[in-house]
Formats: structure tokens, C-alpha cells, sequence
């Protein structure tokens, strides 16, 4: 397992109880992709696909440029300080420690409290905090904050924004994604 699939189990089995209601209280939040039942099953048994999913990995969330080569796939889903994550991570089998290794990894959080782009500096995720140096940039039409991976996920690039009010994105490329980060975020729908 990678860092990513084991922080996701372990924060899976305190709230694996808490989970079963998701899919009715995630719907309460118009405009938040809500995950299904059958994903929410998935990520508290930490299943993997074999082979990845593709754009519509996750519901209610489009993907449109994936880049080939990945292997396996994952659905991880979290409920927590008054937010759902829902996300989806895509890998190849490389080590992680290979600079070769290719990670994707898009996470859409529901939660109430965001407007801006700011807000998320001080989000309670409890994976993928923008605690480094971070700077703001605009891809397409999205105020994009960004920032250089470390710690739990790795090195490569992590990039945020509030799609609309109380829908955030959040998107880790490993390094050899990070040429065509912005073609992957572009592509992303909602």
C-alpha cells in the first residue's frame, strides 16, 4: 500500500460507523457530489480497483484527462469536523520512493463553511492540510492555491480552490503528473 491508501485506512476505522449515513447527509448539501452507498462500502473496506476507474471514478464528479499508465485505483471517503470527503487516487505500481513513481489523487470536501480560496489554509482536513508556503495562481477560471507536496502525501504538487460556495478541490500530482497539472485540473467537472 501506498502512504496515501494507509493514512486512509486509518481514518477510516474510527468513523466507519459514521459512514453508513453519509450518502443522505452528504445529499443535504445541494451541489456537493455526494458518494454513493456502494463507495462508501469500498473505502471503509480500503478495496482496491484493479484496474483504475476512469473519469467518472467518483459520482457526481467528472475527470476528463487522466493520463495513462495507472494500474490501480482507490475510493476513500471521510466524515469529519462538519465536512464529507469524498476523493478517488490513482496510482501505478512503481515504489513510492521512485521518482518515477505516478500518483493522482482529486478529493472534492463538502464543507458549509467555504467562499474563498483563503479558507483553505485553515481547512480541517485531516489529510492534505496547505500548511507550506503556498501561492495563488488562475487556471481558467478557478483562483488556484497551490503548493509543493510533503509529509503524508509525498512529493509533487498539491493544488486547492472553492469550485462554489462549500465545494472544495483539492488535487495531488506526483512529480512526473505535475507538466500536465493544469490540463488535469481544467478537465475536472462538477
Amino acid at each position: 500500500m501506498n502512504k496515501i491508501q494507509n493514512l486512509a485506512a486509518l481514518a477510516v476505522l474510527p468513523v466507519a460507523a459514521a459512514l453508513v449515513a453519509l450518502p443522505a447527509q452528504a445529499a443535504e448539501r445541494p451541489g456537493c457530489p455526494a458518494p454513493s452507498k456502494a463507495d462508501v462500502r469500498r473505502s471503509s473496506a480500503a478495496k482496491v480497483d484493479k484496474p483504475a476507474r476512469g473519469a467518472a471514478a467518483m459520482k457526481g464528479v467528472r475527470v476528463n484527462h487522466i493520463p495513462k499508465g495507472f494500474t490501480y485505483g482507490q475510493v476513500l471517503v471521510n466524515k469529519h469536523d462538519g465536512m464529507v470527503e469524498y476523493s478517488y487516487q490513482w496510482s501505478d505500481d512503481r515504489d513510492d520512493m521512485s521518482r518515477r513513481h505516478r500518483s493522482l489523487w482529486v478529493r472534492v470536501v463538502c464543507w458549509p463553511k467555504a467562499t474563498s480560496v483563503a479558507q483553505l489554509k485553515n481547512a480541517p482536513f485531516r489529510i492534505g492540510t496547505f500548511s507550506g508556503d503556498t501561492t495563488t495562481t488562475k487556471i481558467g477560471d478557478r483562483e488556484v492555491l497551490r503548493q509543493g507536496g510533503d509529509g503524508a502525501l509525498g512529493a509533487g504538487v498539491y493544488s486547492g480552490w472553492v469550485e462554489r460556495p462549500g465545494v472544495v478541490v483539492t488535487v495531488m500530482a506526483t512529480p512526473p503528473l505535475v507538466p500536465g497539472l493544469t490540463k488535469i485540473i481544467k478537465g475536472i467537472q462538477l
